[in-house]
């Protein structure tokens, strides 16, 4: 069941959006819109748009009513999907009908930490989502896919077999690159994730 406060939510990201002029249409989507989620799952939203570019442009003006912690595009989806992590750990999609080409794995410098940084959190929530819906297998995938393109670019050697083996050693690898860098990550992102995951059985 929605609840009136994530009802208020998808209202405001969708009045929020549609007043770009070549934004024709937002639909909720995902689970979301089938009933079956669980209370940490994603707000998937399909954005129909006659030009792309120009939304895509806009887009961090448009999400600013709803002052997002963290925001950006997916680097591994294979169509454009605009990522935003709001307070509460909240995580929302904006997908395009727009094809996107996967990016290589994260080159780690001072320029690109907090971008590394929004995407690990945004990126475990949505895990975690995953797992307590049962979906061990996909979990298993996308762990070797984030020690691929995230975790081992930090240093981290061993793939993690758990949400809480990845966190556990992500965090002090992201602390080992603030140092290198002499570059600090703000961590209220992490605080919100990790304070949502605290009543979900995991040994953070």
């Amino acid at each position: 069941m929605i609840s009136d406060r994530d009802t208020g939510l998808a209202e405001r990201l969708i009045q929020s959006l549609e007043v770009h002029p070549a934004i024709d249409g937002v639909g909720l989507a995902g689970s979301r819109a089938r009933g079956d989620a669980n209370p940490l799952s994603d707000w998937d939203f399909e954005v129909e748009t006659s030009d792309f570019r120009s939304v895509a442009g806009a887009l961090p003006e448009l999400v600013a009513p709803l002052e997002p912690l963290a925001q950006q595009w997916d680097r591994l989806s294979d169509h454009a999907c605009y990522m935003l992590m709001l307070r509460g750990a909240v995580k929302v999609d904006l997908i395009f009908d727009e094809p996107h080409e996967p990016e290589p794995p994260w080159d780690v410098s001072r320029e690109t930490l907090k971008g590394i940084d929004d995407h690990f959190w945004d990126w475990t929530i949505w895990l975690a989502a995953k797992d307590k819906s049962g979906k061990r297998k996909l979990v298993e995938v996308e762990l070797r896919k984030m020690h691929e393109h995230l975790l081992g670019p930090l240093g981290v050697g061993e793939l993690p077999s758990s949400i809480d083996q990845a966190v556990a050693a992500y965090i002090p690898a992201l602390h080992r690159a603030e140092e290198r860098l002499a570059v600090l990550v703000p961590s209220v992102l992490q605080r919100e994730v990790l304070d949502r995951l605290a009543g979900y059985d995991y040994a953070f």
